[in-house]
């Protein structure tokens, strides 16, 4: 029991020596530095998982998982045992403020990663969805940039078409305006093969061989651009099939998940806001403990430890001026004055 209060007390920064002198302290300092040590080693579970999910690789995550526990046990460590217990709550937060603003940027790193491990069942199906909709999107783009040249191909076959289909609609009505004329049942109402007859007989095989000449040249003209049709399309389809499904998975498309998935149910908002707070409370514990702690007997004794080497200190340099003094009395006078002024200014 007395190697893990050591072992605490070591985590908290304090003077064991110290420590000894005021039994009363024991329990707050051995507190003090369980909580840096747990806040570490927290700190290296949690960002164990985060590098893991980022990188895959189980001893890189722990070996820099294990780093930055340390850093975290050490920052806290000096943090907590440069605190100064002087009774000025006001000095004391501003001295915490940069490990407090420190602790909520670390959480929020820290928390992501362990959020996304909660939440994983609600987090797939969402997954599924926006690949679903990358896809979609994906598609769409794809379309829009191959299509205008297609449908360009497309027109103009139809174009070509229509031509055709609107001559065959004149050669048909002058066929059928010469037959009427032949069998009485339209034009002079006349049943004869008169002249009326063979104006009207010439000029459906006038329209009967413009007919022909357009049909050779527009299906000719059809046929080639059919060929680049079916060209374009066989690009179109192996363009298509380059086309990557890619799988959603990485830490980035899981937050994005697990962002809108919060903005779709308010319990997983509120739940993260929660799981986020926690790790702030985590991170932020060994300030607050130091923070909230009374002033005792061990800050009493540190401080008067503390001013003790400051006077011994002081007249340790106060001795070595005199000294120094002492032998300058045998100078010439210019060199004992210059002596002088230079020691009075160390004081």
């Amino acid at each position: 029991m007395n190697r893990i209060t050591s072992f605490f007390w070591i985590c908290s920064g304090a003077d064991r020596n110290l420590l000894q002198k005021c039994p009363t302290e024991s329990s707050k300092y051995a507190g003090i530095g369980a909580t840096i040590f747990f806040t570490g080693l927290f700190a290296a579970i949690a960002a164990g998982y985060a590098l893991f999910t980022v990188f895959d690789h189980l001893g890189l995550a722990t070996a820099f998982g294990l780093l930055w526990g340390l850093m975290i046990f050490n920052l806290d460590r000096y943090i907590v045992s440069s605190m100064r217990k002087e009774g000025r709550t006001k000095s004391e937060l501003l001295m915490a403020s940069p490990r407090l603003i420190l602790a909520i940027i670390i959480s929020i790193v820290i928390a992501k990663p362990l959020e996304l491990k909660i939440f994983e069942k609600e987090i797939e199906p969402e997954l599924v969805m926006m690949e679903q909709e990358t896809y979609a999107r994906q598609e769409k783009e794809f379309y829009a940039r191959v299509n205008p040249s297609r449908d360009s191909l497309g027109r103009q076959i139809d174009i070509l078409k229509k031509e055709i289909a609107l001559k065959v609609l004149e050669r048909n009505s002058r066929v059928r305006a010469a037959q009427e004329e032949a069998d009485g049942t339209g034009g002079s109402k006349k049943k004869n093969l008169g002249p009326i007859y063979k104006i009207k007989k010439a000029d459906a095989d006038a329209v009967e061989k413009e007919l022909q000449e357009l049909s050779t040249r527009n299906n000719k003209r059809i046929n080639e651009l059919q060929d680049a049709v079916d060209r374009k399309d066989s690009l179109i389809a192996g363009e298509y099939n380059l086309l990557e499904k890619k799988k959603m998975n990485g830490p980035a498309a899981r937050m994005e998940a697990l962002d809108r998935i919060s903005d779709k149910s308010s319990a997983i908002a509120w739940a993260n806001w929660f799981i986020m707070l926690l790790f702030i409370a985590i991170e932020i514990s060994p300030v607050l403990v130091k923070l909230m702690s009374p002033r005792g007997p061990y800050d009493n004794l540190l401080r008067q430890t503390e001013h003790e080497f400051k006077v011994q200190e002081l007249e340790s340099v106060t001795k070595q001026n005199a000294e120094a003094k002492e032998k300058a009395s045998t100078l010439p006078t210019h060199e004992k004055n210059f002596l002088s002024d230079k020691l009075d200014a160390s004081l």
